[in-house]
């Protein structure tokens, strides 16, 4: 059973940083890519940046360049979210979500083409 699970969240001070991470398991795809989303109270659902897990050629929105570093352990299977600088407007929950068989390169930035989620872990930027 395919499972992705989520880690590294937690409460941090404007200016601060945190390391998310997302393993996955359970899964026999062979250049797969993997998405950060995130969902704050009242908002919709965003992407936050995408990897391509054999090159790992990055995509990332407007809101992450400059802050954000997506990377990956391929021995591992697992994925990185470094957040740095984080603002109060960062607080929400971040996703990760695979996307078995890309059509896009590096990745999509679109929620409907990753067909599994993780549980989410929780960001909170607090002063």
């Amino acid at each position: 059973q395919v499972q992705l699970v989520e880690s590294g969240g937690g409460l941090v001070q404007p200016g601060g940083y945190l390391r998310l991470s997302c393993a996955a398991s359970g899964f026999t795809w062979n250049d797969y890519a993997i998405g950060w989303f995130r969902q704050a109270p009242g908002k919709e659902r965003e992407g936050v940046s995408c990897i391509r897990v054999n090159s790992g050629m990055t995509l990332y929105a407007d809101s992450a360049k400059g802050r954000f570093t997506m990377s990956r352990d391929n021995a591992k299977n697992t994925v990185y979210l470094q957040l740095n600088i984080l603002k109060y407007e960062d607080t929400a929950v971040y996703y990760c979500a695979a996307d078995p068989y890309p059509r896009k390169y590096p990745c999509s930035d679109s929620l409907g083409a990753y067909d599994y989620w993780g549980q989410g872990t929780q960001v909170t930027v607090s002063s």
